[in-house]
Protein backbone atom coordinates (compact mmCIF):
# COMPACT_ATOMS: atom_id res chain seq x y z
CA UNK A 1 0.00 0.00 0.00
CA UNK A 2 1.40 3.59 -0.80
CA UNK A 3 1.87 6.32 1.33
CA UNK A 4 -0.60 8.14 -0.47
CA UNK A 5 -2.90 5.40 -0.53
CA UNK A 6 -2.45 5.32 3.98
CA UNK A 7 -3.43 8.79 3.94
CA UNK A 8 -6.73 9.09 2.08
CA UNK A 9 -7.74 6.03 3.89
CA UNK A 10 -6.70 7.50 7.43
CA UNK A 11 -8.40 11.14 6.00
CA UNK A 12 -11.39 8.92 5.50
CA UNK A 13 -11.40 7.02 9.05
CA UNK A 14 -10.82 10.61 10.67
CA UNK A 15 -13.47 12.27 8.94
CA UNK A 16 -16.27 9.37 9.51
CA UNK A 17 -15.08 8.86 13.13
CA UNK A 18 -15.46 12.77 13.61
CA UNK A 19 -19.07 12.64 12.46
CA UNK A 20 -19.84 9.94 14.74
CA UNK A 21 -18.61 11.87 17.31
CA UNK A 22 -20.37 15.53 16.26
CA UNK A 23 -17.25 17.27 15.61
CA UNK A 24 -17.95 17.71 11.84
CA UNK A 25 -21.74 16.55 11.24
CA UNK A 26 -24.44 14.81 11.55
CA UNK A 27 -27.56 14.14 9.20
CA UNK A 28 -29.29 17.16 10.13
CA UNK A 29 -27.11 20.17 11.35
CA UNK A 30 -28.83 22.24 13.85
CA UNK A 31 -26.45 25.11 15.03
CA UNK A 32 -27.49 25.77 19.15
CA UNK A 33 -23.84 26.53 19.34
CA UNK A 34 -22.11 26.63 16.19
CA UNK A 35 -21.12 22.84 15.81
CA UNK A 36 -22.21 22.00 19.57
CA UNK A 37 -22.25 18.59 21.20
CA UNK A 38 -26.60 18.56 21.39
CA UNK A 39 -26.97 17.60 17.62
CA UNK A 40 -28.81 14.65 16.44
CA UNK A 41 -27.97 11.00 16.48
CA UNK A 42 -25.71 9.81 13.83
CA UNK A 43 -26.27 7.22 11.64
CA UNK A 44 -23.42 5.41 12.67
CA UNK A 45 -25.01 4.82 15.81
CA UNK A 46 -27.95 3.69 14.79
CA UNK A 47 -28.76 -0.16 16.11
CA UNK A 48 -31.13 -3.04 16.62
CA UNK A 49 -32.68 -2.59 19.50
CA UNK A 50 -32.99 -5.28 22.04
CA UNK A 51 -36.03 -7.60 21.59
CA UNK A 52 -36.80 -7.62 25.24
CA UNK A 53 -38.78 -4.38 25.03
CA UNK A 54 -42.18 -4.63 24.67
CA UNK A 55 -43.70 -3.86 21.28
CA UNK A 56 -39.99 -3.58 18.86
CA UNK A 57 -41.06 -7.09 17.83
CA UNK A 58 -40.02 -7.39 14.52
CA UNK A 59 -38.45 -3.92 13.88
CA UNK A 60 -35.40 -3.39 12.79
CA UNK A 61 -32.84 -0.41 13.16
CA UNK A 62 -34.68 1.50 15.36
CA UNK A 63 -33.79 3.86 18.05
CA UNK A 64 -35.67 3.58 21.19
CA UNK A 65 -36.63 6.88 22.83
CA UNK A 66 -38.74 5.86 25.36
CA UNK A 67 -40.16 2.39 26.45
CA UNK A 68 -42.44 3.23 29.03
CA UNK A 69 -44.71 4.31 26.98
CA UNK A 70 -42.88 3.19 24.15
CA UNK A 71 -41.60 5.61 21.34
CA UNK A 72 -39.13 4.66 18.91
CA UNK A 73 -37.38 6.50 15.55
CA UNK A 74 -35.66 5.42 12.54
CA UNK A 75 -32.88 6.55 10.81
CA UNK A 76 -33.78 8.71 8.23
CA UNK A 77 -31.14 6.34 5.87
CA UNK A 78 -33.92 3.50 6.57
CA UNK A 79 -36.67 5.25 5.20
CA UNK A 80 -35.45 4.99 1.45
CA UNK A 81 -38.24 3.31 0.63
CA UNK A 82 -41.17 4.75 -1.18
CA UNK A 83 -44.11 2.55 1.17
CA UNK A 84 -42.56 2.63 4.75
CA UNK A 85 -42.37 -1.25 6.00
CA UNK A 86 -43.67 -1.69 8.62
CA UNK A 87 -40.63 -2.93 10.11
CA UNK A 88 -39.69 0.49 10.24
CA UNK A 89 -41.86 2.73 10.83
CA UNK A 90 -41.77 5.03 13.39
CA UNK A 91 -43.33 4.53 17.23
CA UNK A 92 -45.04 6.71 19.47
CA UNK A 93 -47.51 5.54 22.48
CA UNK A 94 -48.66 7.19 25.00
CA UNK A 95 -49.79 4.36 27.02
CA UNK A 96 -49.34 0.32 27.30
CA UNK A 97 -50.50 -1.66 25.46
CA UNK A 98 -54.02 -2.98 26.44
CA UNK A 99 -54.53 -7.36 26.47
CA UNK A 100 -56.75 -7.32 23.46
CA UNK A 101 -53.43 -5.48 21.75
CA UNK A 102 -51.60 -8.45 23.16
CA UNK A 103 -53.87 -11.18 22.48
CA UNK A 104 -54.39 -10.15 19.03
CA UNK A 105 -57.84 -11.08 19.46
CA UNK A 106 -61.10 -9.09 18.40
CA UNK A 107 -63.68 -11.94 18.55
CA UNK A 108 -64.92 -9.23 21.27
CA UNK A 109 -64.12 -5.99 20.31
CA UNK A 110 -66.75 -3.09 19.18
CA UNK A 111 -66.45 0.38 17.60
CA UNK A 112 -69.09 2.75 19.26
CA UNK A 113 -69.96 5.89 17.33
CA UNK A 114 -72.18 8.09 19.70
CA UNK A 115 -72.45 11.49 20.90
CA UNK A 116 -73.98 14.30 18.13
CA UNK A 117 -75.72 11.81 15.65
CA UNK A 118 -79.15 10.80 14.80
CA UNK A 119 -78.46 6.89 15.31
CA UNK A 120 -75.68 5.77 17.86
CA UNK A 121 -73.72 2.68 16.42
CA UNK A 122 -71.83 -0.19 17.67
CA UNK A 123 -69.65 -2.33 14.98
CA UNK A 124 -67.44 -5.23 15.06
CA UNK A 125 -64.63 -5.26 12.91
CA UNK A 126 -66.72 -7.68 10.25
CA UNK A 127 -69.40 -5.12 10.34
CA UNK A 128 -67.22 -2.61 9.60
CA UNK A 129 -65.52 -4.76 6.70
CA UNK A 130 -68.59 -5.69 5.18
CA UNK A 131 -71.06 -2.53 5.54
CA UNK A 132 -68.32 0.24 4.10
CA UNK A 133 -66.58 0.31 0.92
CA UNK A 134 -62.84 -0.23 1.62
CA UNK A 135 -60.21 2.36 0.54
CA UNK A 136 -56.58 1.92 0.57
CA UNK A 137 -54.43 4.71 0.09
CA UNK A 138 -50.48 5.39 1.34
CA UNK A 139 -50.55 7.86 3.97
CA UNK A 140 -47.57 10.18 5.94
CA UNK A 141 -48.39 9.76 9.63
CA UNK A 142 -45.14 12.10 11.41
CA UNK A 143 -45.02 13.01 15.20
CA UNK A 144 -46.10 16.69 16.16
CA UNK A 145 -42.51 16.76 17.61
CA UNK A 146 -40.08 15.43 14.68
CA UNK A 147 -36.95 17.65 14.97
CA UNK A 148 -38.17 18.16 18.84
CA UNK A 149 -33.95 17.50 19.38
CA UNK A 150 -33.24 20.69 17.74
CA UNK A 151 -34.75 23.25 19.45
CA UNK A 152 -32.76 25.87 22.04
CA UNK A 153 -33.28 25.88 24.47
CA UNK A 154 -34.55 22.29 25.21
CA UNK A 155 -38.07 21.42 25.51
CA UNK A 156 -39.93 18.78 27.44
CA UNK A 157 -40.96 15.58 25.70
CA UNK A 158 -39.15 12.67 23.07
CA UNK A 159 -35.64 14.77 21.63
CA UNK A 160 -36.77 13.07 18.05
CA UNK A 161 -34.52 13.98 15.23
CA UNK A 162 -35.71 13.07 11.75
CA UNK A 163 -37.06 9.73 12.15
CA UNK A 164 -40.58 10.15 13.84
CA UNK A 165 -42.11 9.90 10.38
CA UNK A 166 -42.90 7.00 8.14
CA UNK A 167 -45.75 6.67 4.87
CA UNK A 168 -46.79 3.19 4.77
CA UNK A 169 -49.93 1.64 3.02
CA UNK A 170 -53.27 1.39 4.70
CA UNK A 171 -56.20 -0.31 3.83
CA UNK A 172 -59.95 0.38 6.00
CA UNK A 173 -63.01 2.57 5.62
CA UNK A 174 -63.87 6.29 5.20
CA UNK A 175 -64.51 8.08 8.46
CA UNK A 176 -66.98 9.87 6.30
CA UNK A 177 -68.87 6.84 5.33
CA UNK A 178 -69.61 5.81 9.41
CA UNK A 179 -70.46 9.43 10.38
CA UNK A 180 -72.85 9.76 7.80
CA UNK A 181 -74.41 6.11 8.29
CA UNK A 182 -74.80 7.40 12.31
CA UNK A 183 -76.37 10.71 10.88
CA UNK A 184 -74.82 13.49 11.64
CA UNK A 185 -76.64 16.58 13.86
CA UNK A 186 -76.00 20.29 12.88
CA UNK A 187 -74.63 20.68 16.29
CA UNK A 188 -71.53 18.28 15.47
CA UNK A 189 -68.50 20.20 15.35
CA UNK A 190 -65.25 17.58 16.79
CA UNK A 191 -64.97 14.16 16.73
CA UNK A 192 -62.68 12.68 19.50
CA UNK A 193 -61.38 9.22 20.02
CA UNK A 194 -61.14 7.14 22.68
CA UNK A 195 -58.59 4.18 23.25
CA UNK A 196 -58.06 1.03 24.93
CA UNK A 197 -54.42 1.41 25.74
CA UNK A 198 -53.75 1.28 29.24
CA UNK A 199 -52.68 4.21 31.38
CA UNK A 200 -48.91 4.33 32.67
CA UNK A 201 -50.28 4.43 36.34
CA UNK A 202 -52.05 1.47 36.31
CA UNK A 203 -55.65 2.88 37.18
CA UNK A 204 -57.65 1.69 34.53
CA UNK A 205 -60.28 5.06 35.11
CA UNK A 206 -57.83 6.85 33.56
CA UNK A 207 -57.03 7.84 29.77
CA UNK A 208 -53.78 8.49 28.67
CA UNK A 209 -54.64 10.46 25.72
CA UNK A 210 -57.80 11.27 23.59
CA UNK A 211 -57.91 13.42 21.06
CA UNK A 212 -59.05 13.84 17.51
CA UNK A 213 -60.03 16.23 14.53
CA UNK A 214 -62.56 18.46 13.49
CA UNK A 215 -65.35 17.79 11.58
CA UNK A 216 -64.32 19.03 8.50
CA UNK A 217 -61.61 16.67 8.67
CA UNK A 218 -63.49 13.96 9.90
CA UNK A 219 -65.30 14.22 6.63
CA UNK A 220 -62.32 14.43 4.24
CA UNK A 221 -62.39 11.32 2.04
CA UNK A 222 -59.03 10.67 3.16
CA UNK A 223 -59.55 10.34 6.99
CA UNK A 224 -59.61 6.54 7.16
CA UNK A 225 -60.51 4.22 10.00
CA UNK A 226 -57.83 1.29 9.07
CA UNK A 227 -57.49 -2.15 10.04
CA UNK A 228 -54.23 -3.37 7.79
CA UNK A 229 -51.34 -1.77 7.49
CA UNK A 230 -48.72 -3.23 4.63
CA UNK A 231 -51.43 -5.97 3.57
CA UNK A 232 -51.27 -7.35 6.52
CA UNK A 233 -53.68 -6.71 10.07
CA UNK A 234 -52.45 -4.03 12.34
CA UNK A 235 -49.68 -4.69 14.23
CA UNK A 236 -49.96 -4.75 18.19
CA UNK A 237 -48.21 -1.53 18.84
CA UNK A 238 -49.58 0.32 15.71
CA UNK A 239 -53.28 0.18 17.21
CA UNK A 240 -54.63 -3.25 16.32
CA UNK A 241 -57.48 -4.24 15.94
CA UNK A 242 -58.58 -0.48 14.43
CA UNK A 243 -57.20 2.66 14.34
CA UNK A 244 -57.99 6.12 12.77
CA UNK A 245 -55.57 8.12 10.54
CA UNK A 246 -56.33 11.70 9.61
CA UNK A 247 -53.36 12.37 7.42
CA UNK A 248 -51.76 15.75 7.34
CA UNK A 249 -52.23 16.42 10.82
CA UNK A 250 -49.98 15.66 13.74
CA UNK A 251 -49.54 11.69 14.68
CA UNK A 252 -51.47 11.98 17.88
CA UNK A 253 -54.62 13.00 16.13
CA UNK A 254 -54.36 9.23 14.28
CA UNK A 255 -55.71 7.31 17.16
CA UNK A 256 -55.10 3.56 17.66
CA UNK A 257 -56.89 1.14 19.21
CA UNK A 258 -60.18 2.20 18.75
CA UNK A 259 -62.92 1.30 20.92
CA UNK A 260 -65.21 5.11 20.51
CA UNK A 261 -66.02 7.93 18.13
CA UNK A 262 -67.73 10.62 20.06
CA UNK A 263 -69.32 13.30 18.06
CA UNK A 264 -69.06 16.34 19.65
CA UNK A 265 -70.43 20.20 19.92
CA UNK A 266 -67.41 21.46 20.81
CA UNK A 267 -63.82 21.74 20.26
CA UNK A 268 -62.79 18.05 22.29
CA UNK A 269 -61.18 18.55 26.03
CA UNK A 270 -59.96 14.85 26.78
CA UNK A 271 -56.45 14.68 27.60
CA UNK A 272 -53.55 16.03 25.02
CA UNK A 273 -56.29 18.51 24.16
CA UNK A 274 -55.80 21.91 26.38
CA UNK A 275 -52.97 23.60 27.54
CA UNK A 276 -49.93 23.68 25.56
CA UNK A 277 -50.41 20.03 24.10
CA UNK A 278 -50.50 20.07 20.43
CA UNK A 279 -50.27 23.89 20.37
CA UNK A 280 -48.27 27.05 19.06
CA UNK A 281 -48.31 30.00 21.21
CA UNK A 282 -49.95 33.35 19.00
CA UNK A 283 -48.53 35.58 18.97
CA UNK A 284 -45.36 33.97 19.14
CA UNK A 285 -42.85 33.59 22.25
CA UNK A 286 -39.08 34.26 22.61
CA UNK A 287 -36.81 30.84 23.41
CA UNK A 288 -37.66 29.83 26.77
CA UNK A 289 -40.99 31.59 27.87
CA UNK A 290 -42.33 29.78 30.38
CA UNK A 291 -44.93 28.06 30.55
CA UNK A 292 -46.96 30.18 33.24
CA UNK A 293 -46.01 33.63 30.77
CA UNK A 294 -48.20 31.53 28.16
CA UNK A 295 -52.21 32.16 29.11
CA UNK A 296 -54.23 29.27 27.33
CA UNK A 297 -56.39 31.89 25.18
CA UNK A 298 -53.42 32.47 22.94
CA UNK A 299 -52.26 28.95 22.44
CA UNK A 300 -53.27 27.83 18.97
CA UNK A 301 -54.21 24.15 18.43
CA UNK A 302 -52.05 22.57 15.42
CA UNK A 303 -54.32 21.78 12.51
CA UNK A 304 -51.83 20.74 9.57
CA UNK A 305 -48.48 19.90 9.66
CA UNK A 306 -45.76 22.11 7.80
CA UNK A 307 -43.86 21.37 4.46
CA UNK A 308 -40.93 18.85 4.92
CA UNK A 309 -38.42 16.96 3.33
CA UNK A 310 -35.33 13.99 4.45
CA UNK A 311 -32.62 12.52 2.33
CA UNK A 312 -32.10 9.12 2.23
CA UNK A 313 -29.53 8.49 -0.16
CA UNK A 314 -26.46 8.74 1.05
CA UNK A 315 -26.01 9.37 4.61
CA UNK A 316 -23.87 11.63 5.88
CA UNK A 317 -19.93 11.04 5.62
CA UNK A 318 -19.94 9.44 2.45
CA UNK A 319 -16.69 10.33 0.43
CA UNK A 320 -16.62 10.36 -3.55
CA UNK A 321 -14.06 10.59 -6.29
CA UNK A 322 -13.34 14.05 -8.13
CA UNK A 323 -15.19 13.69 -10.97
CA UNK A 324 -18.05 11.30 -9.89
CA UNK A 325 -21.02 13.33 -9.36
CA UNK A 326 -22.90 12.96 -5.85
CA UNK A 327 -26.59 11.04 -6.24
CA UNK A 328 -29.21 11.90 -4.00
CA UNK A 329 -33.01 10.88 -3.14
CA UNK A 330 -35.07 11.45 -0.32
CA UNK A 331 -38.87 12.47 0.01
CA UNK A 332 -41.12 15.61 0.75
CA UNK A 333 -44.40 16.06 2.36
CA UNK A 334 -46.87 18.59 3.54
CA UNK A 335 -49.50 18.83 5.71
CA UNK A 336 -52.65 20.48 3.24
CA UNK A 337 -51.41 19.72 0.22
CA UNK A 338 -48.64 18.49 -2.57
CA UNK A 339 -44.89 19.59 -2.96
CA UNK A 340 -44.42 21.70 -5.72
CA UNK A 341 -40.69 21.81 -5.54
CA UNK A 342 -37.50 20.21 -4.48
CA UNK A 343 -33.96 22.02 -4.49
CA UNK A 344 -30.99 21.08 -3.29
CA UNK A 345 -27.42 23.88 -2.51
CA UNK A 346 -23.84 22.62 -2.37
CA UNK A 347 -22.38 26.00 -1.31
CA UNK A 348 -24.01 26.90 1.27
CA UNK A 349 -27.41 28.09 0.22
CA UNK A 350 -25.55 30.50 -2.65
CA UNK A 351 -27.16 28.54 -5.37
CA UNK A 352 -29.91 25.89 -5.57
CA UNK A 353 -30.27 23.56 -8.26
CA UNK A 354 -33.37 21.76 -8.91
CA UNK A 355 -34.64 18.41 -8.42
CA UNK A 356 -36.41 15.71 -10.05
CA UNK A 357 -39.95 15.14 -7.78
CA UNK A 358 -42.12 12.78 -8.56
CA UNK A 359 -46.26 12.67 -7.71
CA UNK A 360 -47.72 11.30 -4.85
CA UNK A 361 -49.01 8.03 -5.07
CA UNK A 362 -52.11 9.51 -3.90
CA UNK A 363 -53.15 12.51 -1.70
CA UNK A 364 -51.25 12.80 1.27
CA UNK A 365 -48.43 10.31 0.62
CA UNK A 366 -44.96 11.01 0.48
CA UNK A 367 -43.15 12.01 -2.94
CA UNK A 368 -39.90 11.08 -4.38
CA UNK A 369 -37.60 13.39 -5.16
CA UNK A 370 -33.81 12.81 -6.80
CA UNK A 371 -30.79 15.05 -7.78
CA UNK A 372 -27.00 14.26 -9.17
CA UNK A 373 -24.91 16.78 -8.36
CA UNK A 374 -21.30 17.80 -9.77
CA UNK A 375 -19.25 19.18 -6.92
CA UNK A 376 -16.58 21.46 -8.49
CA UNK A 377 -13.47 20.36 -6.55
CA UNK A 378 -11.99 18.30 -3.43
CA UNK A 379 -12.88 19.05 0.05
CA UNK A 380 -15.44 19.26 2.63
CA UNK A 381 -19.49 20.34 1.45
CA UNK A 382 -22.50 20.11 3.30
CA UNK A 383 -25.52 19.31 1.20
CA UNK A 384 -29.27 20.95 2.13
CA UNK A 385 -32.63 19.81 0.94
CA UNK A 386 -34.76 22.38 0.55
CA UNK A 387 -39.17 21.26 -0.70
CA UNK A 388 -41.47 24.24 -1.77
CA UNK A 389 -45.42 23.57 -0.91
CA UNK A 390 -48.67 24.22 -3.42
CA UNK A 391 -48.94 27.97 -1.36
CA UNK A 392 -44.83 28.85 -1.80
CA UNK A 393 -43.99 27.66 1.62
CA UNK A 394 -40.57 26.90 1.50
CA UNK A 395 -38.51 24.79 4.18
CA UNK A 396 -36.64 27.43 6.35
CA UNK A 397 -32.62 27.24 6.84
CA UNK A 398 -32.50 27.53 10.82
CA UNK A 399 -35.19 26.52 13.13
CA UNK A 400 -38.08 28.01 13.23
CA UNK A 401 -40.05 29.91 16.03
CA UNK A 402 -39.55 28.58 19.67
CA UNK A 403 -42.68 26.51 21.06
CA UNK A 404 -42.94 24.65 24.40
CA UNK A 405 -43.16 21.85 23.46
CA UNK A 406 -40.79 21.59 20.54
CA UNK A 407 -43.49 21.36 17.89
CA UNK A 408 -43.04 21.36 13.65
CA UNK A 409 -39.23 22.01 13.42
CA UNK A 410 -39.19 21.43 9.43
CA UNK A 411 -35.45 23.18 9.26
CA UNK A 412 -34.18 21.85 6.21
CA UNK A 413 -31.67 18.71 6.47
CA UNK A 414 -27.87 18.76 5.81
CA UNK A 415 -25.65 16.25 5.33
CA UNK A 416 -21.73 16.08 4.80
CA UNK A 417 -20.11 14.95 1.75
CA UNK A 418 -15.98 14.92 1.10
CA UNK A 419 -14.66 15.17 -2.47
CA UNK A 420 -11.61 12.94 -2.73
Amino acid sequence: MSGDDNEIKGGRRRFLGALGSGTLGWWWFWRRDAWSEQMLVPVARAQEMPPQIEGMEGKEGLTVMSDRPLAAETPVTLLDDDVTPTSRHFIRNNGLLSERARSRDASDWTLTVDGEVESPLTLSLEELKSRYPHREASLVIECAGNGRAGFNPPTAGNQWTLGAVGCARYTGVRLKDVLEDAGLKSSAVFVAYYSEDLSLTGDPNEVPISRGVALEKALDEHTLLVWEMNGEPLPSQHGFPLRLIAPGTPGSASGKWLRRLWVRDRVHDGPKMTGQSYRLPEPPVAPGTPDADIPESEMRMIEAMPVKSIITSPGTGVEIELGQPLRLRGHAWCGDGPVEAMHVSFDFGVTWRQASLASPANPFAWQRWEAALELPGRGYYEIWARATDHRGRQQPMVIPGWNPRGYLNNAMQRIAVRVI
